[in-house]
């Protein structure tokens, strides 16, 4: 796959998950590798850590307290969003507990308040975050964000998982093979509408 076909066609994969095929801890853990080349603020190049859930019993008790705070949150921001990506959505929340491995990536300190250090803390992480799916859309698999959890529960999965307090969960990835290996680019503004050199222009 070249790096532009890669690259445009990522997708946040949800309702083409595979979820009765095994993913295999070793191409996981190679995915994290590649993850690892991503940017990173200097001081924060060892803060990244990462909890791979492919125990069933822990994915089923992730599932749960994942779902019971996506419901009321698609309930009241449902509107924001297109009725197809409301049940993909859903699909994703209600089978969460069969998705063959979740992926939390973490960071070892709590997000800071200072909003300069808080653009290099997650900005040393979201990167990461970006390398590792695209690294597994290369190695046939998709993935999609379900963090739900993170604003009122992240000490439940936390508890689960052996997480000590310090250590901030940044985001949740159902991990998957996907039922399709191709996918197109998705339909979005042109760059030019988007785009200005030197000054602000705005568009319509």
């Amino acid at each position: 796959m070249d790096t532009e076909t890669l690259l445009t066609t990522t997708r946040s994969v949800r309702r083409k998950l595979d979820l009765d095929r095994p993913v295999g801890a070793g191409l996981l853990e190679d995915c994290v590798r590649v993850a690892q080349q991503a940017p990173a603020a200097g001081m924060l190049l060892d803060a990244q850590r990462w909890v791979i859930v492919r125990d069933p019993d822990l994915r089923a008790e992730i599932a749960k307290i994942v779902r019971a705070e996506a419901i009321p949150t698609m309930a009241k921001y449902g509107h924001l969003a297109s009725e197809a990506v409301m049940r993909s959505a859903r699909h994703l929340v209600d089978n969460l507990g069969r998705v063959p491995a979740l992926a939390i990536p973490c960071m070892i300190g709590r997000p800071p308040e200072d909003p300069v250090v808080q653009n290099g803390y997650y900005g040393s992480v979201y990167p990461a975050i970006w390398s590792f799916q695209l690294a597994l859309r290369s190695k046939g698999l998709g993935s999609s964000m379900c963090a739900y959890h993170l604003p009122a529960r992240e000490a439940e999965v936390a508890k689960l998982l052996g997480i000590p307090e310090d250590v901030a969960q940044i985001s949740l990835l159902a991990v998957a093979y996907t039922t399709q290996r191709d996918f197109s680019p998705a339909a979005r503004r042109p760059a030019g509408e988007i785009l200005s050199f030197d000054r602000w222009e705005r568009s319509a």
